[in-house]
């Protein structure tokens, strides 16, 4: 959850260093406040809280469910790694305290209970599988813990599986089976149907039910589809038709389930929906259990309106011994086998581990489920912009007075591309990332950086500007701006009266373009000393003599001016954070009217 009203100020080792400046920092006690709410700065001494972990303090991660020996291996390599499996929901509230992730196939509940249990800690879930229906994911957001699956390295098994029931049952194989081995020769009993010419309803056409529907092809099968979300055009280049839910109930000789359980998807399956369907229908489920009312199943079954059920799943797993379902002559049932192939397991725990190690780094996911969904290409080509915006993020809150409520921030795009092919969502969350963290106790990602700006009364406002030119690169500058707050720099003040910071992405590295209304060039790679000054010469000697005699290197440094000898603001990169009795020398500079050191 949100820090509480009196938390302090925590530091990150790698990128939330506080502020200095010479008019009002150096001895300063003077807090920050997001939304009313006052935060007290500490000490730089303060101990930092890790996000990328060294070498010497791995994550811990959890392993509550059997997990493949190749994803187990890169687990090892990053983390120390507990597997502990078949814990009851009090052992896993005790244990989470003590670990940084969780891994979980579909036998494991992740309740809200287990992540208040982590006290913080829990950073990522790992779902070693495609359904998350066992995470609880609003929970999830709330504590900031990112939950990836592994949606694509078991589709193939699970396809193959729901064919393989499908065939099973129409040709009776398991019941033959069974006879057989009880000393039983019943061949006219166990006459099938084929396949040839019948129509499959696939409900549910995401990853696995169009594997499903391409396979059901290859039999010489009529296919239809229902799912709300598909696009036609996919259905069509494989030769299926996407229908109404009522029209694939009533049209259908056999019904394959492959959707998510969710409250619409819920008992989707019963009585009232039953009674739609042909008489003599065959029904298989591969996807989740609950998505069938099993007691109106057995009814349907009992009447004849379905004549043959194959699954897989079940609302409650293992099922009861003595359920009705199970028992019935014409159900063909497996214990939840859709991903059990040797290549489907290692696949599964080899995603899912990859997944965690990259979230554990800091990394972005593109198998997060609870943030924004953003295509792994798109991730690939924002990726220097969303360290830019992040910089931006925390180089704007430090330039707010100690005192200030920062309640309003705007955020500005300029592209040259159309606003449907910019997809900003990434780009904003590390923005409120940079601005929230280094004022507030809370550890922000892409997951809980829009519930928390919510929850503190930051309200963040996106305006994109229609550049001419070439579309080649998604954004051309981010500019951020803080409203209706003082400033310790003020010449970070744009004319229009708010802070202002302005970056662009240059050779793949991120640089600092405008502060107020001053152009300056200066590279986000280290800190940042922003100096205001009469523009005069020498001036970029004098304060990089005072640096140099502290072995303090410069990496890059920057003068942007109104005009000649007038008033000039000097934007300096620097790799080490300078002593506060040097940063006292280059503030006694005859020229500068004022100077802020900036960590980033």
């Amino acid at each position: 959850m949100a820090a509480s009203a009196s938390s302090t100020m925590l530091l990150s080792s790698k990128s939330s260093r506080a502020s200095l400046s010479w008019k009002n920092q150096l001895a300063s006690t003077s807090a920050f406040r997001v939304s009313g709410v006052t935060l007290p700065r500490r000490s730089l001494r303060q101990c930092p809280r890790f996000i990328v972990y060294s070498m010497d303090a791995k994550p811990t991660v959890l392993v509550a469910e059997k997990l493949g020996e190749a994803g187990l291996k890169l687990l090892k390599e990053f983390a120390n790694v507990d597997c502990s499996y078949n814990l009851s929901p009090e052992e896993l509230c005790t244990k989470i305290s003590l670990c940084d992730a969780l891994v979980v196939r579909s036998g494991t509940k992740v309740t809200r209970e287990i992540f208040e249990s982590s006290g913080g800690r829990l950073k990522v879930v790992g779902r070693a599988g495609v359904g998350i229906d066992n995470v609880d994911l609003a929970a999830a957001t709330e504590h900031g813990c990112l939950v990836v699956n592994a949606p694509t390295a078991n589709t193939v098994a699970a396809a193959e599986h729901g064919i393989a029931l499908l065939t099973a049952m129409a040709r009776n194989v398991a019941q033959a089976d069974a006879s057989v081995k009880a000393g039983k020769w019943l061949r006219n009993k166990y006459v099938g149907v084929s396949l040839v010419g019948k129509t499959l309803a696939v409900m549910g056409f995401g990853k696995v039910g169009s594997e499903v529907a391409r396979r059901a092809k290859g039999l010489g099968m009529h296919v239809i589809a229902h799912d709300p979300y598909a696009p036609a055009d996919r259905a069509r280049a494989i030769g299926v038709q996407l229908v109404s839910f009522d029209e694939a109930l009533a049209s259908a000789d056999f019904i394959s389930l492959h959707m998510p359980l969710t409250p619409a998807t819920k008992q989707i399956l019963n009585d009232e929906t039953f009674a739609k369907m042909k008489k003599g229908v065959r029904i298989v489920n591969v996807a989740r259990g609950g998505v069938i009312d099993e007691e109106a199943l057995v009814r349907a079954l009992d009447a004849g309106i379905v004549a043959q059920a194959a699954l897989d799943v079940f609302t409650v797993e293992p099922p009861p011994k003595d359920s009705k379902l199970i028992q019935h002559e014409n159900v063909t049932a497996t214990p939840h086998l859709g991903a059990s192939t040797t290549e489907a397991q290692e696949g599964v725990a080899i995603e899912v581990a990859e997944a965690v190690v990259g979230a554990l780094k800091g990394e972005l996911s593109a198998t997060a489920v609870n943030a924004p969904m953003v295509p792994a290409e798109v991730l690939l080509e924002l990726k220097p912009f969303v360290v830019l915006a992040e910089k931006l993020g925390r180089l704007a809150v430090q330039l707010v007075a100690g005192g200030s409520g920062v309640k309003s921030v705007k955020v500005t795009y300029g592209s040259a591309r159309a606003p449907d092919d910019l997809d900003t969502r990434l780009l904003r969350a590390m923005i409120t990332k940079g601005m929230i963290e280094p004022i507030s106790s809370v550890f922000i990602n892409l997951v809980n950086a829009d519930f928390t700006a919510k929850q503190r009364g930051l309200q963040i406002s996106e305006e994109r500007l229609l550049l001419d030119g070439s579309p080649e690169s998604p954004v051309e500058f981010i500019q951020v701006q803080i409203a209706n707050v003082e400033s310790k720099f003020a010449s970070a003040i744009s004319d229009s009266g708010e802070i202002r910071v302005e970056g662009r992405v240059k050779d793949g590295v991120p640089h600092l373009t405008k502060v107020g209304s001053f152009e300056v060039d200066v590279s986000l790679e280290g800190s940042i000393i922003l100096c205001s000054q009469v523009d005069q010469p020498g001036m970029i000697g004098k304060v990089g003599s005072v640096l140099g005699e502290e072995n303090v290197n410069v990496s890059f440094m920057s003068v942007g001016r109104v005009a000649p000898r007038k008033q000039a603001v000097m934007a300096i990169g620097v790799d080490e954070q300078p002593s506060k009795e040097s940063l006292k020398r280059i503030g006694e500079i005859p020229a500068i009217q004022e100077f802020v050191y900036l960590g980033l």
